[in-house]
């Protein structure tokens, strides 16, 4: 590693760079100023042991990545572990001056250097020039792109408790992130969050329905406490692109799994799909209570959920909007909780007022001009109301709060 026939001073830097930003390069620039710049990188045994969570790119990925900005001499794997790791790579190195960021200065890194005689310098954290700041951390935040899921009809039937009684289709739409996903508001947070633990940042390029199978049995661990089964349709609705239907009969995974991605009849919903954001479920109210569940009141949520189906591949806007009103209807029929959520803890007024804040809500709603259905997503409860419109870019245009769909294509 040593260049002898170099007379500029040699200079060391050390990081992960996993998502690699113009705050790294702006750094390296500002370090390679002393010298000829050499980068220690953390490695993925490091990074998951340190950090809990896996890099969005390989060790070997970021160190090419690294290796070809203009300010790097050259680049190396760190061998050692945790916020050290980098100390055999800079006894190998050898270097003059090793520079961290004002944010990743410690007494630990300077006291290593001091020991070796190397000069430690401290850089602050500033932009290029007409460029906004960046870090990894903020971007973390933000830059996940695991889908949700929205559920169209039909769901409930995949719960066994539901299909014992008729069995049936459930229909979802896989949706980019492009808005904000908040918790407990019916588009599959928990499993989402679930797939994070594995995947934080994106969904691996694999089958679809091996990937679905992976996440289902990961999220319903047989240790699970609570002893709640979470639905098949969350991961299908979030690993199958495009749209997708799921055929259940008495079984938590469905026996048929059907698909499209005619891109005219995804153009097509997402014209007549927006979301208006409500208050969250409140923690402790229960969807499930009070649930009634007959064979008729099943029948009328899988014809529903056939009809929904029918619709949408002919395009017929009409009748997509009856079947999607019946399927919401349905749903309630036997979990009045969608609406109407019990209280468990607390004051039980306090629950009163909450589905009376949701049915207000609905009938504030409906009665808008354009909208012609409406359901909650996932349980209800509280989170959004997706509503049919007849056309979504207009209604936007006149209700800034709602929100644009976008369906995830195959390939993305």
């Amino acid at each position: 590693m040593n260049d002898k026939h170099s007379k500029r001073p040699k200079v060391f830097v050390s990081g992960c760079y996993d998502l690699l930003h113009s705050g790294h390069v702006e750094f390296f620039r500002q370090a390679a100023q002393y010298g000829d710049l050499y980068v220690g990188i953390g490695s993925d045994k490091t990074y998951l042991g340190y950090k809990h969570r896996k890099t969005v790119y390989a060790e070997q990925e970021r160190l090419f990545m690294v290796k070809s900005i203009r300010y790097v001499k050259d680049a190396y794997i760190n061998a050692g572990s945790g916020v050290m790791d980098f100390v055999p790579t800079l006894d190998v190195v050898k270097p003059d001056i090793f520079v961290v960021n004002e944010d990743g200065s410690l007494p630990e890194k300077e006291k290593v250097c001091r020991e070796r005689g190397i000069k430690y310098v401290v850089l602050r954290r500033n932009p290029h020039e007409g460029l906004v700041a960046r870090s990894s951390t903020d971007l973390k935040k933000v830059e996940s792109q695991i889908p949700t899921r929205l559920d169209l009809a039909g769901t409930w039937i995949d719960q066994s408790y539901v299909s014992q009684f008729a069995p049936g289709w459930a229909i979802t739409i896989s949706l980019e992130p492009t808005f904000e996903i908040r918790e407990r508001c019916g588009l599959s947070t928990s499993t989402r969050n679930a797939i994070r633990k594995i995947w934080p940042y994106q969904l691996p390029n694999m089958d679809p329905e091996m990937l679905a199978k992976l996440v289902f049995c990961f999220e319903n661990d047989p240790e699970r406490s609570d002893g709640i089964i979470s639905g098949a349709q969350d991961a299908i609705g979030i690993c199958f692109p495009g749209l997708c239907r799921h055929y259940y009969d008495n079984r938590f995974w469905p026996e048929k799994i059907e698909t499209c991605s005619d891109e005219h009849i995804l153009s097509w919903l997402e014209s007549h799909l927006v979301m208006i954001p409500m208050e969250p479920r409140r923690p402790g109210c229960s969807v499930v209570e009070g649930k009634d569940i007959t064979l008729d009141k099943v029948k009328a949520l899988t014809q529903a959920a056939d009809d929904c189906w029918a619709a949408i591949m002919s395009c017929d806007l009409a009748a997509f909007a009856k079947a999607y009103k019946d399927s919401f209807n349905a749903q309630v029929a036997m979990f009045p909780g969608m609406v109407h959520p019990v209280e468990e803890l607390g004051d039980s007024a306090v629950g009163q007022l909450k589905a009376c804040d949701i049915q207000n809500t609905i009938d504030k709603w409906s009665a808008e001009p354009g909208v012609m259905a409406w359901k909650m997503p996932g349980a209800g409860g509280g989170g959004y109301l997706a509503c049919v419109v007849d056309d979504a870019d207009a209604f936007i245009s006149l209700h800034p709060e709602a929100i644009k769909l976008t369906i995830r294509r195959p390939g993305f």
